[in-house]
């Protein structure tokens, strides 16, 4: 299912994570999108974002999304939210990581709505 507004956007993110779902996940983002990471920078297109997240979801991530504000205008939204995500190492330690996100989508022609710019850390 296609988000029809943006702050489904971020409702199915969640849910395919929770889902394990790499490829429903990357199908969120526009082709030429960009994941800002801490670790390994500005990480554009599907084939990098697939391959940054496919190893967070073997940990069986899950994650809670908690959208604080959307501002629309036009074709384009920034969405703001609040996330906490918990997974199980390798070496199986928990982990615990929570954060606060700022994230541009844009309206698609077919009036879905996709990640152009995903920044889960808000540095500015």
């Amino acid at each position: 299912m296609s988000a029809r507004t943006p702050e489904e956007v971020d409702r199915q993110f969640g849910e395919r994570v929770n889902a394990g779902d790499v490829d429903g996940i990357v199908a969120l983002y526009e082709k030429g999108a960009t994941l800002l990471t801490q670790d390994a920078g500005p990480l554009i297109g599907h084939q990098a974002i697939r391959e940054y997240l496919g190893p967070l979801m073997a940990m069986k991530a899950k994650i809670r999304m908690g959208v604080q504000k959307v501002v629309q205008v036009g074709d384009i939204a920034a969405i703001y939210n609040d996330w906490h995500l918990t997974a199980t190492t390798p070496d199986g330690q928990k982990m615990e990581m929570s954060g606060k996100a700022t994230e541009i989508v844009r309206r698609q022609p077919d009036g879905t709505w996709l990640f152009v710019l995903d920044d889960p850390n808000m540095r500015g």
